[in-house]
């Protein structure tokens, strides 16, 4: 990374400043390539656990490994000049104690370069985030429906409905009290999650929540139609690179079995033309 994008990289008190102000623009990212498209235009580039099922095939994000997230870590953060960039804490990292999750996110920002980690719950996780936060490890909170615990809510539900909602305000405020820098709510209801963004103090990010939020994050595979095993109600497709892919990989089949690829243009003579330079070399 230049001097120059080092000095114009966006920083924690840039998105705290944004509270209340222009919405954040929230991606993930798991690759170098891909987070280079998207650092241009976005404020927060997060390497999510969601890459267990968009990458690897897993069924959730519990079989995510600590090793993963800082390989995939590694790369993005190669991609990555200008936008403030944050790690998901992978499930077990972090929940036994506040002594635990210390050494793996210190493990995960030393060994990525990224500027923030995040990691799932509310009240719960309170103790451990102002743990972290008190010893110069930025959190991001992660409340409403958690991935992580899907096995306690028994799939991927709606939160804060009805009674519910008195939860999770609970939990937005124990993690704005610890001293998350801002906080994710996802899959909840509109109201509540406007209700949530005008009470505290911190920016909220909304996936399935409000446009009131302070910001939106999507999974970029998502949003670009390149993961289809299911596409939640939360998510707009803004482009169907899947279809476009099968479609390029179906034409390149067919060309290779007529033997039209490769073409004379794709091959290499025995002599180059003297007028081609080093082309044919």
């Amino acid at each position: 990374m230049s001097a120059t994008a080092r000095a114009t990289a966006l920083a924690l008190p840039d998105i705290a400043a944004r509270k209340g102000k222009d919405p954040l623009v929230c991606l993930t990212a798991y690759t170098t390539p891909v987070a280079r498209l998207v650092d241009p235009h976005c404020d927060v580039v997060l390497v999510g656990d969601s890459l267990g099922m968009v990458l690897h095939g897993l069924p959730s994000t519990l079989g995510v490994t600590l090793d993963m997230m800082i390989l995939h870590g590694q790369a993005v953060r190669r991609g990555v000049e200008r936008a403030f960039m944050a790690v998901d804490m992978p499930f077990g990292s972090y929940e036994e104690s506040p002594e635990q999750a210390f050494r793996n996110a210190a493990k995960v920002m030393t060994e990525t370069g990224c500027a923030a980690v995040k990691l799932e719950g509310g009240v719960a996780m309170a103790e451990t985030i102002r743990f972290l936060v008190a010893r110069g490890i930025p959190v991001m909170a992660h409340i409403g429906l958690t991935p992580q615990a899907v096995n306690s809510f028994g799939g991927y539900a709606v939160q804060g409905r009805g009674e519910g909602a008195e939860r999770i305000l609970a939990d937005a405020r124990a993690v704005t009290d610890a001293g998350a820098f801002s906080v994710v709510l996802e899959k909840i209801p509109e109201t509540l999650a406007a209700r949530i963004t005008d009470e505290i103090a911190i920016p909220t990010i909304g996936i399935g929540a409000s446009p009131a939020c302070d910001g939106q994050i999507l999974v970029v595979d998502d949003m670009l139609g390149l993961f289809t095993d299911f596409r939640p109600k939360f998510v707009k497709r803004y482009a169907e690179l899947g279809e476009a892919a099968a479609g390029a990989v179906a034409a390149y089949a067919e060309e290779v079995r007529a033997r039209r690829f490769p073409a004379p243009e794709h091959v290499f003579a025995d002599k180059p033309k003297a007028k081609s330079g080093t082309e044919g070399a």
